[in-house]
């Protein structure tokens, strides 16, 4: 079994994906999206932003590595009636069945850098995109303060150390590292550039608690980490930390959630 693949199909992202549905929009807003336009959702989870990109217009193509949320994000573009739509199982360090130069913009928002090989990631959104095309990320950022960044860094410090040859996907929050790998992709410096942007988790009905037991039960890299915790009896430990974190990010002042967590929106221009 794909590593990678077994992580997200532990749980179930749309129960977190839930949280995310106004910045997904949000973000797809400001990308500007005129039809017609062929997209590439990478790391698309249960349709975030691949729906709203489709209810702009776009022919857009949601990949993801777990089969539980392909099928989420096939259930929801039914649903809303968008024939424009289309998503299926793929990785994204070999896109496979996917013709050079297909898309005229390739998003992943929080998919494609957890893949385990970024320099292949790199090499094939460039591989998919059309010369005069765009590649949008957003990553996470490494030791930032906001809430995502500090859940994940919490989570990891309960688990055994990463197996030998490990890359850590919050590199693809390091400006230099992202030059490095598109670089190497073909892609000049020039045409790379950064922006921090910001992400909500919002929820009207559930507080911090629900939130924090949302990862819990739901977000396998939190998971993981639980069932470290409760191995080593500190499970309650890696609770109070995680509710504390979330508490101390909430902005909201009606008992919901309203969590900020801040990202590195990488532009590419191929």
């Amino acid at each position: 079994m794909n590593a990678n693949k077994a992580l997200w199909e532990k749980g179930d992202f749309t129960a977190i994906a839930a949280f995310m549905r106004e910045s997904g929009e949000t973000v797809v807003e400001s990308l500007g999206v005129k039809s017609p336009l062929r997209v590439l959702d990478l790391g698309c989870g249960d349709g975030t932003t691949a729906l709203p990109l489709a209810r702009l217009g776009a022919e857009v193509t949601g990949i993801d590595i777990a089969r539980n949320l392909v099928a989420a994000g096939k259930q929801r573009a039914a649903d809303q009636g968008l024939k424009r739509l289309t998503f299926q199982e793929g990785d994204a360090c070999d896109l496979q069945g996917i013709e050079d130069q297909t898309f005229d913009l390739t998003v992943s928002f929080f998919g494609a850098m957890f893949a385990p090989k970024p320099f292949d990631v790199a090499r094939e959104v460039v591989r998919v995109t059309r010369p005069g095309g765009t590649i949008v990320m957003g990553n996470w950022i490494p030791s930032d303060p906001s809430f995502v960044s500090q859940l994940l860094k919490i989570s990891s410090s309960f688990t055994p150390p990463p197996p030998e040859g490990f890359v850590s996907p919050m590199l693809w929050g390091v400006e230099s590292h992202v030059i490095e790998r598109f670089g190497q992709a073909g892609v000049p410096k020039e045409k790379v550039s950064f922006a921090k942007d910001t992400y909500y988790f919002v929820s009207a009905s559930e507080g911090p608690a629900d939130f924090i037991g949302r990862f819990r039960r739901f977000y396998g890299p939190t998971m993981n980490a639980f069932e470290a915790a409760e191995q080593s009896g500190k499970a309650e430990e890696l609770h109070s930390q995680l509710l504390e974190l979330a508490r101390a990010h909430n902005k909201s002042t009606n008992d919901g959630t309203l969590i900020p967590a801040t990202f590195l929106r990488v532009t590419v221009s191929v």
